[in-house]
């Protein structure tokens, strides 16, 4: 048996079985390959910033030696990772055996030798585990989360031009109500994902290095007055790949506090509750036949009824929207609270990140691929809006308020509730009125199809 389909059908998590070709790209970063990988990242640039701190005992680091350093980082790989957990077998200490396996590079390279002891100096375990979390959710926002989600949002807004101008009937409450476009419903959903999209990518990543309880008694023992927090500060907020590019997080307990990864992990649940509301719509619309799927060749709807093309991609994006706000909402509420100084509740907890992401990810890529399947069934939505005269009750009885007629209102629900209305019956009322000829002749041309107010004018906006 090949060993990767081995590993495929026999993995507890979905992400890593059935799904896990579709997440290739997130699995680099937040996996434990990827924690190991921003941890090697913290260790190294904490070691080259000590360098040029102005410590007579840690003289600056060559170019040479820099390069070196940097070059653990940018070629980290899958051996190395797997050399770190060799050395964690013995340490049964995950960050220490980190630091030990950097440690061991610097064997043939006296000048990095002698400065060794500088390797996670000062720093508790949480130091590097709180700023490699957060260039973990850094690099997956930036590299996938984001970029899946605007690839929803372009799809729904080219449908949001495309169709501006393809009248609707909308239904509230299950009913027949004013008309809309198609491309006013997906503009609607557009508007949204940009607000949510934004809120996701203005959430500052946050991250501190002051030590076991946040005020730098270590830092300050071995060197009582030299300014730790600005050392600090410039290592975190500075650019990578000398520093991390993060924000800077002044007050902590042994952990940073973890209110951006609410703030953070709302935001994507916000967006994907958007996102679930929409997937329900399209599986409606689908229904009752609005829109139609493109067929894909070998492609079974079902095992019994050769005549279906169910909304599957739909199905489930909904259903992974569902797992990964039940996480993030879980990360969300639990990650802020910590007894004291620090509990390690959080620890295990932080190692589901990416399966919160991943569920979403997945998501976004099945939404992706379901809304690339759809076609427009225009005679369904002819057809549903001949049928629904009706909805013309809106536009005569607010033309008959304009001119005062009495018992707007009363007069069209009595025509109209509860009853099949036709053209017929609302243009013999139309005539009937005591309003200006070109007013009843305009509401005589308006249809169901033309009364959408400015609904393509708001699609084409978008």
């Amino acid at each position: 048996m090949n060993p990767s389909t081995s590993f495929s059908i026999t993995a507890l998590s979905p992400l890593d079985g059935r799904y896990a070709a579709r997440l290739a790209p997130l699995r680099p970063l937040m996996s434990e390959l990827g924690y190991m990988h921003r941890r090697v990242q913290v260790e190294v640039a904490w070691f080259i910033a000590l360098s040029d701190a102005g410590f007579a005992e840690f003289k600056p680091l060559t170019p040479g030696a820099r390069t070196y350093l940097l070059g653990l980082v940018k070629h980290f790989s899958e051996s190395d990772a797997a050399a770190i957990k060799d050395i964690e077998k013995t340490t049964n200490h995950d960050v220490k055996a980190v630091e030990y396996w950097i440690k061991s590079k610097f064997e043939a390279r006296p000048e990095l030798q002698a400065a060794a002891e500088f390797v996670h100096f000062a720093c508790t375990s949480e130091d590097i585990n709180n700023t490699s979390h957060a260039l973990q959710l850094k690099s997956s926002r930036e590299q996938v989360l984001l970029p899946a989600l605007d690839k929803v949002i372009t799809q729904l807004r080219e449908m949001a031009h495309r169709y501006a101008d393809e009248p609707m009937l909308s239904r509230t409450h299950g009913q027949t109500a004013s008309p809309t476009t198609v491309g006013k419903e997906s503009a609607n959903v557009v508007a949204r994902l940009n607000v949510a999209r934004e809120r996701i990518a203005a959430v500052k990543l946050m991250a501190k290095m002051n030590g076991a309880v946040g005020n730098y008694n270590a830092h300050l023992s071995a060197w009582p007055d030299f300014d730790w927090d600005a050392l600090s500060r410039r290592v975190i907020e500075s650019p990578e790949p000398l520093g991390l590019g993060l924000t800077f997080q002044a007050y902590s307990i042994q952990i940073e506090p973890h209110d951006y990864m609410a703030e953070l992990f709302d935001a994507v649940a916000r967006t994907n509750t958007i996102l679930i509301d929409f997937a329900r719509d399209v599986w409606g619309y689908v229904s009752v036949g609005y829109f139609k799927q493109r067929l894909k060749a070998g492609e079974i709807g079902s095992s019994t009824m050769p005549h279906k093309v169910n909304p599957i991609d739909f199905e489930n994006a909904e259903g992974n929207l569902g797992l990964a706000n039940a996480l993030l909402r879980h990360l969300s509420e639990k990650l802020p609270i910590s007894r004291w100084q620090r509990d390690l509740t959080d620890s295990t907890v932080l190692r589901n990140m990416g399966v919160a992401f991943g569920y979403a990810v997945l998501a976004y890529s099945s939404m992706s691929t379901g809304l690339g399947k759809l076609e427009l069934n225009h005679e369904a939505l002819a057809d549903d809006l001949d049928a629904s005269w009706e909805v013309l009750a809106e536009p005569i009885q607010t033309v008959m308020r304009r001119y005062g007629v009495q018992g707007a209102y009363e007069k069209l629900k009595e025509v109209t509730r509860g009853k099949t209305v036709t053209a017929e019956a609302l243009h013999g009322l139309i005539r009937s009125l005591e309003i200006p000829d070109a007013e009843k002749d305009r509401l005589l041309a308006m249809t169901p199809a033309s009364y959408v107010g400015k609904a393509a004018e708001l699609a084409k906006r978008i």
